[in-house]
Order: structure tokens, then sequence, then C-alpha cells
């Protein structure tokens, strides 16, 4: 029995247009384990959020094979295998914070008490205790997101897959939220899948970084990180994280070779 939580095999995903077929992704062979920390790379429109809403059974691979825990990702939707956090926070303004943390709860039938005692574990995996009476206005960008991330978490999913989550936040914060969620993933011990478009993002984050190539989105390269769990910032001045950085960047450009 493998410990294999996503695999695809020959992955294809086309989409067709008025202007015709457009290839969103051909041949994705790729496996993440159990507790592996998975960041895809590449330019605009190369599939990373194809892959992960494909994981999500949002978009359905018109070729090969894709599983969720042994499952189609559709039975792992119905399972509730994961939870998305996606690049907008998407919390609803006239709930508090608690409130739109306890929705997906209330949608699965989890009676008050469950509901009460998720909110509030979750609120401080994410270093928010205390802010579930606030609504969302009141709260800054970083701890919108990390709210939608306490949501994701509330029903104790173990796969995370998460869709360029900082993308719209300033670098101090970015930082900030990278340690956390490096602090939360060796808390929690999930499998997460994270799309992001920074280099060193990626680097820092993952145990394993998936380099794709522009449209028809492929994978160049899979890099196994060297560098150890634990992880302060200060480490993007060393010299392996400069050399993962160094081979993540080579991929991205030999994907720009492709036809």
């Amino acid at each position: 029995m493998s410990d294999a939580v996503i695999e695809a095999r020959g992955l294809g995903l086309t989409f067709q247009t008025n202007d015709g077929p457009v290839h969103a992704l051909k041949d994705v062979n790729l496996t993440i384990g159990k507790g592996e920390f998975v960041s895809f790379i590449g330019p605009s429109g190369c599939g990373k959020t194809t892959f992960l809403r494909a994981v999500a059974a949002l978009e359905h691979p018109t070729e090969g094979s894709l599983t969720v825990n042994g499952m189609t990702p559709d039975a792992a939707r119905q399972a509730r295998a994961y939870g998305y956090v996606f690049q907008a926070a998407g919390l609803y303004p006239w709930r508090t914070i608690a409130g739109n943390i306890r929705l997906p709860l209330e949608i699965m039938g989890f009676d008050r008490a469950e509901q009460a005692a998720r909110v509030e574990r979750v609120l401080e995996l994410v270093e928010l205790k205390g802010f579930g009476n606030k609504f969302p206005w009141q709260l800054s960008g970083g701890m919108q997101q990390r709210a939608s991330i306490a949501r994701a978490l509330a029903f104790d999913a173990d796969i995370l897959l998460m869709d360029e989550p900082f993308g719209a936040l300033d670098e101090i914060v970015r930082d900030h939220l990278n340690e956390q969620l490096l602090a939360l993933w060796a808390r929690t011990g999930k499998t997460i899948g994270f799309v992001t478009h920074s280099i060193p993002e990626a680097v820092y984050l993952s145990t394993k970084i998936v380099v794709m190539s522009p449209r028809p989105g492929r994978i160049t390269d899979v890099i196994e990180s060297p560098l150890p769990r634990e992880r302060p910032l200060d480490i993007r001045d060393t010299p392996e994280f400069i050399e993962v950085a160094h081979r993540v960047r080579e991929g991205l450009r030999a994907g720009h070779g492709h036809d």
C-alpha cells in the first residue's frame, strides 16, 4: 500500500473554447506523499491552478488518471478529503470570523457544540484567538487570509490545497504568513499543495517543488528539497537555499524551450 495521497498518471486537460481547444495540462505524472509540502511554480497560464482544481474536482481531466487518497477526485470531494484556500480570502462580510469558519461545519451538519469547539481550535492554530467576533472588514488582509485558512482547516481534512493564498499581500506580511504556515504544517502534519509565482516562497515552504512549463502545462522538473524542516527566514541567505532557487529558475527557463 503506497502512501501516495495524490497521484497523477499521464494527466491531460483540454478546455474547448470558441477559438478552439486550449491544452491546459499535458502528460503530467506526479506523486504526492502523505505529509509533503508541494509547491507548484511556473509562468501564468501554465496549468498550476488547473492541476489544483482538478485535484479538488473543480475541473475534470480529459486524459490520464488522477486519484486523491486512492479515490476519484469526485469521491474525495464527497469524502471531504481536502480544504481549499483561494487567492482571495472570500469571507462573507455579513458573518463574523467565527461565523465564516463555521459555515462549512453548518453545511456538514456538525452539532453546535462541535462547531464551537472546532472554531476555537482553528482560530488558535492560525493565531487569531480572540478575533472570532470581529467582522472581516475589521481585519487586515493578512488576518483575513489566515481566517480563510482556518475555515479550510475547520473540518480537519488531511489535505490542504492553496492557490496563491499570499499573492496579493505585501512582502513583510507574506514572510510572516510563510513562517506561520510552516509552523501550522509542522503541528498538523497535513499534506499541502501550494500554488505560487514566487521562487523564494516555493523554496522556503516546500519539501518538493514542481516546476511547470508554459501551456500546455508540463512538468519540467521536480525538486526534492535538501533543506531541513525547521526553517527560520534567514535560511534564505544560505548557499543551499540559493542553489535550490537557482535550479527552480533553470527549470522555468528550460520550460520555455517547449513548443
